[in-house]
This record gives C-alpha cells, structure tokens and sequence, in this order.
C-alpha cells in the first residue's frame, strides 16, 4: 500500500488544479479500445464519428504507443501549473518539455513497444516528436471534447469549491474521506489501497488534488517526478453525468421558463457560480446574471456565500420543477 505522510505545512500547500489534457487522453484511449476505460457507451457511441477521421493519422499510434498497463508518459500529462489550466496551457507544455527527459521517455516506452509501425516510430523519433504529439492533441481536443469541456469543467469546479469546504471545515480528515473508496485518512497520513510503494513523505510540499471526469470510477496517483504529489479523483456528480448524458432541460421546463434559464435551472442541481455558469453555456455573466435574478425571485434557486463567491443552487420547489416530467405548470405557477 503507498502511503503520503503529511505534516503540518502540508495543509497550508495543498491545492487544486484541473488537467484537460489528461481528460483527452483518458477519451482517446477509451475510443481506440478494446479497453473503454468504463467510458459509457453512450459517450463512446456519440463521439467515435468523431474519432474516425483521427485513425489515420499516425501520430494516434505513436501517442498510444506513450502508455503500457498501469503506465503512462508524463510527456503527455504535464503537471497542471495553476487552477485555471486550459488546454492550450497544456499543450505548450508538452511542446515545451526538456528534449533530454523526452527523449528517455519515449526510448523507454518504444522498447518495450516493438509492435510500433515505421510511421509512428518515425514520429516518436523526430527532432520534434512533443511538437507532433502536440499538435495532433491539439486536433483530438477540437474533434472530440472541446463542445463537452464548458460543462465538465463547471462539473470540476463545483467539486473543488466543495472540497475546499470540507479542507477548511474539517481539515484533512474532511476532504479526503469523501475523496474515492480507494483513499482514506488514518493516523496523520493517506492510505492509497491496492498501491504499491510504502510510505512517501510530502515534505511539506502539500499534495496536489484534480478533479477529473474521465478517471471515473477509478483514481490516479502521482509519486513520482515532474509530477508533485498527487491524486487524480473522480468529481462528484461525474457517475452521474456520464451514464446519463449532457443534461438537457425537459420540455415542460423550456415551455415555462425559456430554454436560457431551464438549462441554468437544470445545471444548479448542485452550486456553481454565476461565472462558472457563464463559461460552461456561453453566456455572458450578465446575461447569467439577470436569469439567476428571475429564478431567485421566483423562489427556484437561492444563493450563499462561500469564502469570496456567491453560489446559487436549486431550492426544493426548483428541484420539484427540474424532475424530469416535473410537476402541472398550473400547481407550480399557483405554488404560495
């Protein structure tokens, strides 16, 4: 079992940060199968037209030839740097990696991958193979999950504002416990059931906590350099969102309160932000803004602060109306 040591600096250094980037891999390699990586079906089958095209591009073998069980390149996963991390933040990385590290990386991976075609091989050996590598990450994120990150990353975010809760409230016995069945608190440190690689002391570096959609339902442990000590977790709500879909407001919904404001109505199943909401539907925050006033006057969503944001949510009357097939218009609109 690998178990983190924390200490007392550790509390005050642990941070949040999100990776598109390992979302993309994690989709890639879920598409080429036969391994679905418990992508649902309904996903894969939504979005492998999408992925045809990409087949033919070498540079799709010479990216999965980077990954063996239980292994993968951090060429590929750069360590997120900040909180906000796009993808374009991602791919610069990878463009940017140092040409020594990189180059033992893939001689690595390509030894233990004779299978590799001349064509990948050819990429992997290039001058500027994490350029390749990042452009042809750069197409797959366009094809195949650019439309979907507005509302994962929202997804994301509400969970860190809940984390960050339960860190502030409860320390670390608080965020870790809701954390995944495969991580627990115990005696001042972090078990990692079914890891190997005994104990490993923080070092007052704190730990690095990513929200993921795509790790789901398992975890992803980072021990080992570039990364900092981390824990790639399922966000809350994901189970949710990946065996259902996209949430999309019922018609009953629409009917009444305008489709703007019937998918906000839906999204605030759980809190999120006005910000957050603008940026996972394209909304302007204002825009945003003036629905969650209507909403919140017509007593469908309340909000609270939480440390600097306001976040709003459903109240139970919104919850009533949200449900899918939801109540008679007429008892709602009658609601006292």
């Amino acid at each position: 079992m690998l178990r983190f040591l924390v200490g007392a600096e550790d509390l005050l250094r642990t941070r949040f940060a999100l990776s598109p980037v390992f979302e993309l891999q994690h989709l890639i390699q879920a598409l080429a199968g036969p391994n679905r990586q418990r992508v649902p079906r309904a996903w894969l089958s939504r979005l492998r037209p999408r992925f045809e095209p990409l087949r033919a591009d070498p540079a799709l073998e010479a990216m999965l030839a980077l990954f063996l069980p239980g292994l993968g390149a951090t060429l590929l996963a750069p360590p997120p740097r900040r909180y906000g991390q796009t993808i374009a933040d991602d791919l610069e990385a990878v463009r940017e990696a140092p040409a020594d590290a990189a180059r033992n990386e893939i001689d690595f991976y390509l030894r233990r991958r004779p299978d590799v075609s001349p064509a990948a091989r050819a990429i992997l050996t290039s001058a500027d193979s994490p350029g390749r590598l990042a452009d042809f990450l750069g197409t797959a994120w366009e094809s195949l999950l650019a439309e979907d990150w507005p509302m994962l990353r929202l997804l994301c975010e509400r969970d860190v504002v809940h984390r960050t809760g339960e860190l502030s409230r409860g320390g670390w016995a608080g965020a870790i416990g809701g954390l995944h069945s495969q991580v627990r608190w115990r005696n001042g440190g972090i078990d990692l059931l079914g890891r190997p690689g005994g104990e490993v002391d923080l070092g007052g570096a704190g730990l690095l906590l990513v929200p993921s959609v795509f790790v789901w339902p398992g975890v992803a442990v980072f021990a080992d350099e570039p990364w900092p000590k981390a824990i790639v977790y399922p966000a809350r709500g994901v189970g949710t969102l990946l065996e259902s879909g996209p949430p999309d407001p019922p018609g009953h919904l629409s009917a009444l309160l305008g489709r703007s404001r019937a998918v906000l109505l839906v999204a605030l199943a759980h809190p999120a932000s006005t910000s957050q909401l603008a940026r996972a539907f394209a909304m302007s925050t204002g825009a945003v803004g003036d629905h969650l006033a209507v909403l919140r006057h017509s007593r469908l969503v309340e909000r609270a602060r939480s440390g600097r944001s306001v976040l709003y949510r459903r109240t139970a009357l919104g919850d009533a109306l949200a449900r899918p097939g939801g109540p008679e218009v007429a008892d709602v609109v009658g609601h006292p």
